[in-house]
């Protein structure tokens, strides 16, 4: 059965190019004019991936991300103007995975889309239940718990998380974490890395000020801290 992509935007030609283009790569398409629409199809739908326009009426995209990622942890990449990237790491606050800046090059789109997807099916990959301290991962499931309550990730914080939990105690560098996070869709600057981790550090760190979890070596990059 094909995959399901959502395109939500409000400018009707958009939505077609979109649709045209990513029905004759495989996928099956539904399309949404803004943010209100858009909860009720994917309510429905159940979309596995979803691309979001930022600036649209009725319901924004920054209104659908809070009230969708209350919901559901299904990937969404945000697409916005090239003018508008600190539009884009508000999103990524609220909860997005990536963002691609218009106009943007649909052969670039489309990888990106096949890495998220790719990563969120995980059925090529070996999975691990992953435990250090207080934090629990398990990668079969998709879930994450700190102190033996759930926490709600995105996919990009989900598999930075676990790349760290994996080899605690080890330091990653800025550009080891990019280039690992890239098959996830990742495809940042070092600023929107610097979101992702200050987000995910919100949600696992009792104190996210003086995080004991996620260590920055400053110049260097970043390390899960073993027990000591």
């Amino acid at each position: 059965m094909a995959e399901t992509i959502m395109v939500v935007d409000d400018q009707s030609s958009v939505r077609q190019l979109l649709q045209e283009y990513l029905t004759e790569q495989g996928y099956r398409v539904v399309t949404a004019p803004d943010g209100q629409n858009a909860l009720y199809m994917a309510r429905h739908e159940q979309p596995d991936l979803i691309l979001l326009d930022i600036m649209m009426p009725k319901m924004d995209g920054y209104q659908f991300l809070r009230q969708f990622r209350l919901e559901r942890r299904t990937p969404i990449i945000i697409i916005t103007a090239r003018d508008e990237e600190t539009d884009a790491v508000l999103g990524l606050d609220l909860g997005a995975d990536d963002y691609v800046t218009k106009p943007f090059r649909m052969r670039e789109l489309m990888a990106r889309i096949r890495a998220v997807l790719r990563r969120a099916d995980g059925s090529a990959e070996r999975f691990e239940l992953l435990r250090v301290g207080d934090v629990v991962l398990d990668e079969r499931a998709h879930a994450v718990a700190v102190r033996g309550m759930p926490v709600t990730l995105t996919l990009i914080e989900f598999n930075m998380l676990a790349i760290l939990m994996r080899s605690p105690g080890r330091v990653f560098t800025r550009n080891e974490l990019m280039d690992l996070l890239s098959s996830s869709g990742f495809a940042g600057l070092d600023s929107t890395l610097n979101v992702h981790v200050r987000n995910l550090r919100m949600k696992i760190e009792p104190d996210p000020s003086n995080p004991k979890h996620i260590e920055t070596i400053f110049g260097v990059g970043y390390r899960f801290q073993k027990l000591s």
